[in-house]
């Protein structure tokens, strides 16, 4: 009695202090690298939300990935945005993306909206701009609008298997679309006499990848709660109370 009193006051006195904070942005800058710190909100959060909230910090990590290698190879798009350096350039996607708030030249627009927007060879704004936020919006949208989740969240595996074959047009139709002088809409994967380029589409790859796997593991996951249900039915026993 003593023990269960004292672990429940330990818990409660961590969620009240907020075990160091309470309910932390979502850190996805791919140069940080490590985990995150304890915070009050993960005692809401099972091995499976933990699973899922990893899983999207990596997806935003692979579009800042994504977002950097653009921009070096398409300088001319971040000097549209007006920022003062290519540094400058991602700090603002990276906050339009936490902040879910579209770069002003597709405001207005959600997902894979602005995602067809990125790809119009008429678009005159910030492509890498646009598509970045695209697909980070695109994916967001299918976690039902979060970048954490918790006990009480159901997701829809189909949304995010939709999100993964998304990124897959939009991988494909990044490295084919031309514009009207039949140049490519932004120069990503190169295969030259100087060398071969393909780490874009290792980060295409690895971003469709966990989209797939987290597709799958809600599938199972909806799956192993009628079955848990009927094991625990089937196999009811009373416990012994001393």
């Amino acid at each position: 009695m003593a023990v269960s009193a004292l672990i429940v006051s330990l818990l409660t006195a961590c969620l009240l202090a907020g075990c160091g904070s309470t309910r932390p942005s979502l850190p996805f800058d791919p140069a940080a690298g490590g985990t995150e710190d304890l915070s009050s909100d993960q005692m809401a959060q099972t091995d499976f939300n933990r699973t899922l909230t990893i899983a999207m910090r990596d997806n935003l990590s692979s579009l800042v990935n994504l977002m950097g290698k653009l921009y070096r190879r398409n300088p001319r798009e971040w000097r549209k945005s007006g920022k003062a350096s290519l540094e400058d350039a991602i700090a603002a996607v990276r906050l339009s993306i936490e902040t879910r708030t579209p770069p002003p030249s597709v405001a207005g627009l959600r997902d894979i909206q602005l995602l067809a927007a990125a790809l119009d060879p008429n678009y005159a704004g910030d492509r890498v701009a646009a598509f970045v936020y695209g697909m980070a919006d695109t994916i967001i949208a299918a976690h039902d609008g979060k970048t954490r989740f918790y006990a009480f969240d159901l997701l829809s595996a189909d949304h995010v298997y939709n999100a993964a074959r998304n990124v897959e047009a939009a991988a494909w139709l990044l490295a084919t679309r031309r514009d009207a002088a039949g140049q490519p809409l932004l120069l990503a994967n190169e295969m030259t006499d100087r060398g071969v380029n393909l780490s874009f589409e290792r980060e295409f790859g690895a971003l469709i990848g966990r989209l797939d796997l987290v597709a799958n593991l809600l599938g199972e996951n909806t799956r192993r709660i009628g079955i848990n249900y009927a094991q625990n039915f089937m196999f009811f026993r009373f416990l012994p109370v001393r």
